[in-house]
Protein backbone atom coordinates (compact mmCIF):
# COMPACT_ATOMS: atom_id res chain seq x y z
CA UNK A 1 0.00 0.00 0.00
CA UNK A 2 1.00 3.63 -0.21
CA UNK A 3 0.00 6.63 1.83
CA UNK A 4 0.90 10.31 1.81
CA UNK A 5 1.55 10.36 5.55
CA UNK A 6 3.01 7.65 7.75
CA UNK A 7 2.65 8.01 11.50
CA UNK A 8 4.41 6.11 14.28
CA UNK A 9 2.98 6.68 17.75
CA UNK A 10 4.90 5.73 20.86
CA UNK A 11 4.39 5.17 24.51
CA UNK A 12 7.25 7.08 26.14
CA UNK A 13 8.13 5.54 29.51
CA UNK A 14 9.48 2.03 29.19
CA UNK A 15 9.61 2.33 25.40
CA UNK A 16 11.79 5.40 24.87
CA UNK A 17 12.79 6.41 28.42
CA UNK A 18 14.26 3.86 30.85
CA UNK A 19 11.23 3.75 33.11
CA UNK A 20 12.23 0.80 35.30
CA UNK A 21 15.74 2.16 35.70
CA UNK A 22 14.47 5.56 36.81
CA UNK A 23 11.89 4.11 39.19
CA UNK A 24 14.30 1.58 40.69
CA UNK A 25 16.86 4.29 41.41
CA UNK A 26 14.25 6.59 42.94
CA UNK A 27 12.55 3.88 45.01
CA UNK A 28 15.73 2.13 46.10
CA UNK A 29 14.85 -1.53 45.53
CA UNK A 30 13.52 -4.06 43.03
CA UNK A 31 10.78 -5.05 45.50
CA UNK A 32 9.48 -1.49 45.69
CA UNK A 33 9.59 -1.29 41.88
CA UNK A 34 7.48 -4.44 41.57
CA UNK A 35 4.96 -3.10 44.07
CA UNK A 36 4.85 0.23 42.25
CA UNK A 37 3.79 -1.54 39.04
CA UNK A 38 0.99 -3.26 40.95
CA UNK A 39 -0.32 -0.08 42.57
CA UNK A 40 -0.07 2.39 39.70
CA UNK A 41 -2.95 1.03 37.55
CA UNK A 42 -5.17 0.89 40.64
CA UNK A 43 -4.51 4.54 41.48
CA UNK A 44 -5.08 5.59 37.86
CA UNK A 45 -8.39 3.69 37.71
CA UNK A 46 -9.62 5.25 40.97
CA UNK A 47 -9.57 8.74 39.42
CA UNK A 48 -8.68 9.07 35.71
CA UNK A 49 -8.74 12.86 36.03
CA UNK A 50 -5.84 12.79 38.52
CA UNK A 51 -2.58 14.19 37.11
CA UNK A 52 0.25 11.74 36.71
CA UNK A 53 2.34 13.72 39.18
CA UNK A 54 -0.41 13.08 41.74
CA UNK A 55 -0.59 9.40 40.73
CA UNK A 56 3.13 8.98 41.39
CA UNK A 57 2.90 10.78 44.71
CA UNK A 58 -0.09 8.72 45.85
CA UNK A 59 1.62 5.45 44.92
CA UNK A 60 4.74 6.59 46.79
CA UNK A 61 2.59 7.32 49.85
CA UNK A 62 1.11 3.82 49.73
CA UNK A 63 4.63 2.46 49.47
CA UNK A 64 5.48 4.52 52.56
CA UNK A 65 8.29 6.35 50.79
CA UNK A 66 9.90 8.88 53.12
CA UNK A 67 9.52 11.78 50.65
CA UNK A 68 6.56 10.89 48.37
CA UNK A 69 7.05 13.99 46.17
CA UNK A 70 10.65 13.03 45.35
CA UNK A 71 9.55 10.33 42.90
CA UNK A 72 7.81 12.79 40.59
CA UNK A 73 10.65 15.30 40.95
CA UNK A 74 13.09 12.69 39.68
CA UNK A 75 11.21 11.77 36.49
CA UNK A 76 12.51 14.61 34.26
CA UNK A 77 16.07 13.33 34.86
CA UNK A 78 15.39 9.79 33.60
CA UNK A 79 17.40 8.88 30.52
CA UNK A 80 16.37 7.38 27.16
CA UNK A 81 17.52 3.92 26.20
CA UNK A 82 20.80 4.13 24.22
CA UNK A 83 19.39 3.13 20.82
CA UNK A 84 16.37 5.43 20.91
CA UNK A 85 17.75 8.65 19.44
CA UNK A 86 19.38 6.96 16.44
CA UNK A 87 16.29 4.87 15.70
CA UNK A 88 13.94 7.85 15.84
CA UNK A 89 16.24 10.00 13.72
CA UNK A 90 16.36 7.23 11.11
CA UNK A 91 12.57 6.87 11.13
CA UNK A 92 12.14 10.61 10.59
CA UNK A 93 14.69 10.52 7.77
CA UNK A 94 12.60 7.80 6.14
CA UNK A 95 9.55 10.07 6.20
CA UNK A 96 7.78 8.96 9.37
CA UNK A 97 5.92 11.47 11.52
CA UNK A 98 6.29 10.78 15.24
CA UNK A 99 3.86 11.24 18.11
CA UNK A 100 3.75 10.26 21.79
CA UNK A 101 0.66 8.90 23.56
CA UNK A 102 1.54 8.97 27.25
CA UNK A 103 -0.04 8.32 30.63
CA UNK A 104 1.74 11.34 32.08
CA UNK A 105 1.71 15.16 32.25
CA UNK A 106 2.80 17.83 29.78
CA UNK A 107 5.82 19.02 31.78
CA UNK A 108 7.12 15.45 32.15
CA UNK A 109 6.80 14.75 28.43
CA UNK A 110 8.42 18.04 27.46
CA UNK A 111 11.40 17.26 29.71
CA UNK A 112 11.73 13.72 28.33
CA UNK A 113 11.49 14.83 24.69
CA UNK A 114 14.34 17.22 25.46
CA UNK A 115 16.42 14.32 26.77
CA UNK A 116 15.59 12.18 23.74
CA UNK A 117 16.74 15.00 21.46
CA UNK A 118 14.42 14.19 18.54
CA UNK A 119 11.35 16.29 17.63
CA UNK A 120 7.83 14.88 17.70
CA UNK A 121 4.90 16.27 15.76
CA UNK A 122 2.67 16.06 18.83
CA UNK A 123 2.30 14.48 22.25
CA UNK A 124 -1.00 13.53 23.87
CA UNK A 125 -0.90 13.20 27.65
CA UNK A 126 -3.35 11.68 30.12
CA UNK A 127 -3.67 14.74 32.35
CA UNK A 128 -5.06 16.80 29.44
CA UNK A 129 -7.63 14.28 28.22
CA UNK A 130 -8.79 12.85 31.56
CA UNK A 131 -8.02 9.26 30.63
CA UNK A 132 -5.28 6.70 31.17
CA UNK A 133 -4.40 3.87 28.82
CA UNK A 134 -5.53 1.11 28.38
CA UNK A 135 -8.53 3.36 27.71
CA UNK A 136 -8.86 4.28 24.03
CA UNK A 137 -9.11 8.07 24.39
CA UNK A 138 -5.43 8.69 23.50
CA UNK A 139 -6.00 7.11 20.08
CA UNK A 140 -9.33 8.86 19.58
CA UNK A 141 -7.61 12.21 20.20
CA UNK A 142 -4.64 11.31 18.00
CA UNK A 143 -6.79 10.45 14.98
CA UNK A 144 -9.06 13.45 15.56
CA UNK A 145 -6.12 15.85 15.79
CA UNK A 146 -4.09 14.48 12.88
CA UNK A 147 -6.60 13.00 10.46
CA UNK A 148 -4.15 10.10 10.13
CA UNK A 149 -5.30 7.02 8.24
CA UNK A 150 -5.26 3.83 10.28
CA UNK A 151 -3.48 1.96 7.47
CA UNK A 152 -0.65 4.51 7.59
CA UNK A 153 -0.24 4.28 11.35
CA UNK A 154 1.84 2.00 13.62
CA UNK A 155 1.75 2.06 17.42
CA UNK A 156 5.02 1.19 19.19
CA UNK A 157 5.15 0.37 22.89
CA UNK A 158 6.74 -1.71 25.62
CA UNK A 159 3.66 -2.17 27.81
CA UNK A 160 1.48 -5.00 26.56
CA UNK A 161 -1.30 -4.19 29.04
CA UNK A 162 -1.45 -0.41 28.54
CA UNK A 163 -0.76 -0.23 24.80
CA UNK A 164 -0.67 -3.42 22.76
CA UNK A 165 -3.98 -4.81 24.06
CA UNK A 166 -6.05 -1.68 23.41
CA UNK A 167 -4.32 -0.90 20.10
CA UNK A 168 -5.01 -4.42 18.83
CA UNK A 169 -8.62 -4.12 20.00
CA UNK A 170 -8.87 -1.02 17.80
CA UNK A 171 -7.51 -3.01 14.85
CA UNK A 172 -4.24 -1.08 14.71
CA UNK A 173 -0.83 -2.24 13.56
CA UNK A 174 1.46 -2.66 16.56
CA UNK A 175 5.13 -3.18 17.36
CA UNK A 176 5.76 -4.57 20.84
CA UNK A 177 9.15 -3.50 22.21
CA UNK A 178 9.49 -6.54 24.44
CA UNK A 179 12.59 -5.58 26.42
CA UNK A 180 12.00 -8.18 29.14
CA UNK A 181 11.15 -11.32 27.15
CA UNK A 182 7.55 -11.43 28.32
CA UNK A 183 4.81 -13.65 26.89
CA UNK A 184 1.30 -12.31 26.48
CA UNK A 185 -1.76 -12.39 24.25
CA UNK A 186 -2.95 -10.97 21.93
CA UNK A 187 0.14 -11.07 19.77
CA UNK A 188 1.39 -7.79 18.29
CA UNK A 189 1.87 -7.33 14.57
CA UNK A 190 5.62 -7.39 15.17
CA UNK A 191 7.83 -7.94 18.20
CA UNK A 192 11.28 -6.43 18.76
CA UNK A 193 13.70 -6.55 21.69
CA UNK A 194 14.51 -2.83 21.37
CA UNK A 195 14.24 -0.01 18.81
CA UNK A 196 17.39 -0.81 16.84
CA UNK A 197 15.53 -2.47 13.95
CA UNK A 198 12.44 -0.28 14.23
CA UNK A 199 13.02 2.01 11.21
CA UNK A 200 13.24 -0.95 8.81
CA UNK A 201 10.33 -2.68 10.55
CA UNK A 202 8.15 0.40 10.13
CA UNK A 203 8.96 0.55 6.42
CA UNK A 204 8.09 -3.14 6.04
CA UNK A 205 4.74 -2.62 7.78
CA UNK A 206 3.80 0.53 5.85
CA UNK A 207 5.82 0.74 2.62
CA UNK A 208 6.07 4.04 0.80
Amino acid sequence: MSTTERWATFDCYGTLIDWNGGLRKALGSADALERYHELEPQVQAEDPSRSYRDVMTEVARRLEVEDPDALARSLPTWEPFPEVRGALEAARAQGWKLAILSNTDRDFIDASIGRIGVPFELAIVASEIGSYKPGRKHWDRFFADTGAATDGHVHVAQSHFHDIVPARALGLTTVWINRYGERAEPSPTRELHDLTALPDTLDELVPT
